[in-house]
């Protein structure tokens, strides 16, 4: 866990709507990268520009993660993309207005259009290819922001970070902390200066503080380090 951090509360507390996604964003990212400060997000005429260009008011979720994050690559465009305001645009055959865009065009994230009338709407996901349908994603937008400002982050190569599959019957629930489940099919650990990923039971993303406290990871967690 990081210092100064209660991942555990925090993530408890997102889960139960805005108000506590971005108080613990904010607590996240003091912790584990750069604090958030003035300019780290969209204003809100440029918001407001953005909805005129699409005909379609933004939910209330989406204008304050634009305007609080918005700019922040680290945390919105390291891996995956949180669309710049200029390239939000609306799935017309799907209706739906799209977010966020997987890194190399394979998936889409988004809010139905009939949704968007709600602070907080459900999203969808559509996969890229023929006859791909929208499917729910998240029960709320906030938590979907959540989920990927903490994966952006655990994606940061800017310390020691590394990545494993998952030999059959590893349980990290029996070395680490298990916290509040926020992603779909995804499992989120920690222990001391260690922030782990764990999706679908099989994948592994670990951000450390430390050498040290990656190296006891993957001295806990047997396979085939990608850097160990």
């Amino acid at each position: 866990m990081a210092d100064g951090c209660d991942m555990y509360g925090g993530m408890t507390r997102a889960l139960l709507g805005r108000e506590g996604a971005w108080a613990f964003v904010r607590d996240f990212t003091a912790c584990w990268g750069r604090p958030l400060a003035p300019g780290d997000g969209w204003d809100e005429a440029e918001i407001d520009a953005a909805e005129r260009r699409l005909g379609v008011r933004l939910p209330t979720a989406l204008r304050e993660a634009y305007g609080l994050f918005g700019r922040r690559d680290d945390l919105t465009r390291n891996h995956d993309t949180l669309l710049p305001l200029k390239e939000l645009y609306v799935d017309d055959d799907g209706g739906v207005l799209v977010y966020q865009v997987e890194n190399q065009g394979c998936a889409y994230w988004g809010v139905l259009l009939k949704d968007l009338e709600q602070d907080d709407p459900p999203t969808v996901t559509r996969l890229d290819g023929p006859g791909a349908k929208w499917e729910p994603w998240e029960p709320r937008l906030s938590t979907a922001c959540v989920a990927m400002v903490m994966s952006e982050v655990v994606l940061l190569d800017d310390g020691p970070t590394d990545y494993v599959e998952l030999e059959v019957g590893t349980d990290l629930g029996r070395e680490f902390r298990r916290l509040p489940d926020v992603g779909r099919e995804t499992r989120w650990f920690t222990c001391p200066d260690v922030l782990i990923r764990e999706i679908a039971g099989e994948f592994v993303n670990v951000r450390a503080r430390t050498e040290a406290a990656l190296d006891a990871v993957r001295e806990a967690v047997p396979g085939d380090w990608l850097e160990g």
